[in-house]
């Protein structure tokens, strides 16, 4: 629980849950097309350890980045969207920007046109009080960025334990693609206690989906 409370205070459940199933996306990739692209004397699994770790730290290495230029490009656009409010030419065209930026209509609120006017309304005196600030990366993005890249490189754990217990490769093998599938289903599982759809469901779709781009990434040899 306090695990779970740490990764929750610096990423979104769904962008943590995200990075997990990527992650054991990317780990699966390297165990199926193990089995499918290499023959019993190709077959080393010291080499597919070294490879699954070693991708899945390298993608959580780029994904922490992303995630940093991310959240400076986010904050960047919405500073100078506020700073552009300053130069409409009257309140109507200022109203009818901050509904492009802040539109409810896709919302699953179903609020009426007189209050959703009201928040506008709201949001544009605010700026209009407010000076937003020039942005700047935070300690908090940096504290985000590690979150992902342990995410992301934790996730090939699971996937080389059966490597490391068993004698038999091949057994392992099957074992290790076993877990991860699993795990796939417990990921959109979790997931969809976020959401409205059954969790359950959720979790056999991810885990359908889920297969479904690894072998398609192994039949383009990725």
């Amino acid at each position: 629980m306090k695990d779970r409370a740490i990764v929750q205070r610096y990423l979104d459940p769904g962008d943590a849950l995200g990075e997990v199933l990527f992650g054991l996306i990317m780990v699966l990739s390297f165990t199926v097309g193990a089995r499918f692209l290499m023959t019993e004397e190709e077959f080393n699994s010291t080499e597919l350890v070294v490879g699954a770790v070693g991708c899945n730290i390298a993608w959580g290495v780029i994904d922490g980045v992303l995630f940093v230029l991310g959240s400076l490009f986010h904050r960047s656009q919405r500073a100078r969207f506020y700073r552009s409010l300053r130069s409409a030419s009257n309140e109507a065209e200022a109203l009818a920007a901050v509904q492009d930026e802040f539109g409810l209509e896709d919302e699953p609120l179903s609020a009426r046109p007189e209050d959703r006017a009201r928040l506008y309304e709201a949001i544009l005196t605010l700026s209009a009080h407010a000076a937003p600030a020039r942005a700047r990366l935070l300690r908090r993005d940096f504290s985000s960025a590690l979150v992902v890249f342990l995410l992301v490189s934790a996730t090939a754990v699971p996937g080389v334990i059966p490597f490391l217990l068993l004698q038999d490769s091949h057994l392992a093998l099957r074992v290790s693609n076993t877990v991860l599938i699993l795990l796939l289903f417990l990921g959109g599982y979790r997931w969809g206690h976020y959401t409205d759809v059954r969790p359950w469901r959720v979790g056999l779709a991810v885990t359908f989906l889920g297969v479904a781009m690894v072998l398609v990434s192994v039949a383009l040899g990725g």
